[in-house]
């Protein structure tokens, strides 16, 4: 695990020479890189990361022969699994990406700051897994679409989940975003020691519960930390009342 003062020993691979050159350009000016190698197609990123360790690749997806996501799931084989970033012209492979565990998912062109939010991603992810040795059945983090980009929410960031017909709005703060995934299969995904479901359209991060409140009628509505209620429906009350242990 790299330490503040240590660099991450990095790997460009990608099949376009300009977009090899245009990565170690921005390489040389970030701090906690260290460039150790480039490669020009799949199988020779994997042998270079046999032999030299790598603690990171910033890889390409679309390569001939062996692509990007073949060449992710071999690196996930290795005995010391480097971290990966998938570099990309195309933002259709973002689902995928999420099913290997890569650490970022950044769109070309690649502009320094989003570059640097990505490598920071990897400090942070590599430091977790250092602190966490085993990973959770659940979801961790989730890969949304916002503006001309690709990002990460963490699952304990979400205080709110909304159906919006084949969308969920994922509510994170004062922001949310949109996710295309059924409530059901999300719900799934989700750990149920944090997160409750109200309603057929609603989702709830426990923690975020202040209390329940009853309308009469058999009406029964839950009271949320930034002053907010919702409607408990029928199917859920039974569940969201032994939340109180009644």
């Amino acid at each position: 695990m790299p330490k503040e003062t240590q660099k991450l020993r990095t790997i460009i691979v990608d099949d376009e020479p300009l977009a090899i050159e245009r990565l170690q350009i921005l390489c040389a000016q970030i701090d906690n890189l260290d460039l150790i190698g480039t490669a020009a197609d799949g199988a020779s990123a994997l042998r270079l990361s046999e032999s030299l360790n790598p603690d990171l690749i910033l890889l390409d997806i679309t390569m001939p022969i062996m692509d990007g996501i073949e060449t992710a799931k071999s690196l996930a084989k290795l005995p010391n699994k480097p971290s990966v970033i998938f570099i990309t012209a195309f933002d259709n492979f973002a689902l995928e990406a999420f099913d290997l565990d890569v650490v970022d998912y950044v769109l070309k062109p690649v502009a320094m700051e989003r570059l640097k939010r990505a490598i920071t991603r990897v400090v942070q992810s590599r430091d977790n897994d250092a602190k966490t040795p085993e990973k959770s059945d659940y979801a961790q983090e989730f890969w949304v679409s916002h503006r001309n980009e690709l990002i990460r929410i963490a699952a304990l960031d979400i205080d709110h989940i909304e159906a919006e017909r084949d969308y969920m709005r994922l509510h994170v703060g004062d922001r949310s975003y949109l996710l295309h995934q059924t409530i059901s299969s999300l719900e799934e995904r989700l750990d149920p020691a944090m997160f409750q479901r109200i309603h057929r359209s609603h989702i709830l991060r426990k923690d975020t519960i202040t209390g329940l409140r009853h309308e009469g009628g058999g009406v029964w509505h839950i009271l949320l930390s930034n002053g907010e209620s919702l409607r408990i429906g029928r199917k859920y009350l039974a569940d969201v009342k032994n939340l109180a242990g009644k």
